[in-house]
């Protein structure tokens, strides 16, 4: 797939006032210092689509893009370590779940893993939750420029394992590096496959 046009659309914390669901959308999310924004204008070929910031948590809202006209792109506040209050975290975590769980149009959610490191409760148990509420997902695994192939594979194959325990068929997978760009291209790729069987909820 190649990218024409990418542009910010709107920022939100109220899921009634995102954009109109007519479009298929794939939201990111994952860890606050997983790389997230760095990936995403990795994948846009946009250096700033995403703010991108040395200090984690700097993502605290619903960040919608427009891709090509055709599709949304979702940014969403990263979870786990922030500096913030815990009074933020829980309302970001509460608008999170709630767009998560009631968007009509979401496709697919793109959670980030860190692969420089083993599998952490935090990331297993957003997962997890994924799965009970029946919510599509894949995991992309970030920096994998930042250590060797081998360890890569080494902690991707654990995180597997740890998703197995409760999940009967692991959702698919793909090692990204933003500087790199490894994996962008599959991921575009996956994004577009779903969008030739997209529906939209509204017709």
């Amino acid at each position: 797939m190649n990218i024409n046009r990418a542009e910010f659309l709107t920022s939100n914390t109220d899921v009634n006032k995102l954009p109109e669901a007519n479009k298929a959308e794939y939201a990111f999310i994952g860890r606050s210092n997983v790389g997230k924004s760095s990936l995403i204008n990795a994948i846009t070929r946009r250096k700033g689509l995403a703010k991108t910031s040395q200090k984690p948590g700097k993502t605290q809202l619903i960040n919608h893009f427009i891709i090509n006209d055709e599709w949304y792109l979702v940014d969403l506040p990263g979870y786990g370590f922030a500096q913030t209050s815990k009074k933020n975290r829980a309302t970001w975590e509460k608008f999170i779940r709630e767009y998560l769980t009631k968007r009509e149009n979401l496709q697919c959610v793109f959670v980030l893993i860190d692969s420089r490191h083993e599998p952490q409760k935090i990331d297993l148990d957003f997962c997890y939750w994924l799965g009970e509420q029946g919510i599509p997902f894949f995991l992309l695994f970030t920096k994998a420029d930042k250590h060797s192939a081998v360890k890569a594979d080494q902690n991707i194959a654990k995180f597997r394992k740890a998703l197995k325990v409760w999940f009967e068929e692991v959702p698919p997978h793909i090692l990204t590096s933003s500087e790199t760009k490894l994996g962008c291209e599959e991921v575009l790729q996956t994004i577009g496959e779903i969008n030739n069987n997209f529906v939209s909820p509204l017709s």
